[in-house]
């Protein structure tokens, strides 16, 4: 069975997409492909059905990466079937805590910066992806950049999660 990885922002068009699309990229380069998959989805279920905004698109085909995407909601059934939940900023880690089923469910969830060496010992908003829906490009290429540098860091402890499966 894959370990399963969920990135989730608020509206699945923005944020949560674009670390689906980069994620996915890191866990084919690692050569992870069938023992890892990952998907995204949102707080809210505003925009299912719909493709990323335009502007993620447009940043992600300029960073290497595939775009394509339909927005969905999170759901409460879906834990049991996810090993690792990430939400890109505070708000929806408390949220997804709250629609956890478990403890144990709770305790999947995890917020996307973490796993960034270079900001992962700062707390609170400081480990937030910001919202770039309300501004421009900039805020897109800010959001990927983000991303970008969180990924080595949450591949490396998939890896370790994976291998330990493995063992």
């Amino acid at each position: 069975m894959p370990y399963r990885v969920c990135f989730v922002c608020t509206g699945n068009i923005c944020r949560s997409p674009m670390a689906e699309s980069v994620f996915r990229a890191r866990v084919a380069e690692a050569g992870l492909d069938g023992l890892v998959e990952v998907d995204s989805a949102g707080t809210g279920g505003w925009h299912e059905g719909d493709g990323a905004d335009p502007r993620t698109v447009s940043v992600l085909e300029a960073g290497g990466y595939e775009g394509g995407h339909a927005a969905r909601q999170f759901h409460a059934d879906w834990f049991t079937q996810l090993d690792l939940v990430i939400a890109l900023d505070a708000g929806h880690l408390r949220a997804l805590r709250r629609l956890a089923p478990t403890d144990a469910d709770a305790a999947k969830v995890r917020l996307l910066r973490s796993y960034d060496p270079a900001v992962a010992s700062a707390s609170g908003a400081g480990l937030d992806v910001p919202d770039p829906y309300y501004g421009g490009l900039d805020g897109f290429e800010e959001c990927l950049e983000m991303v970008e540098a969180a990924s080595p860091g949450l591949l490396a402890a998939v890896r370790e999660q994976v291998e330990g499966r493995a063992a």
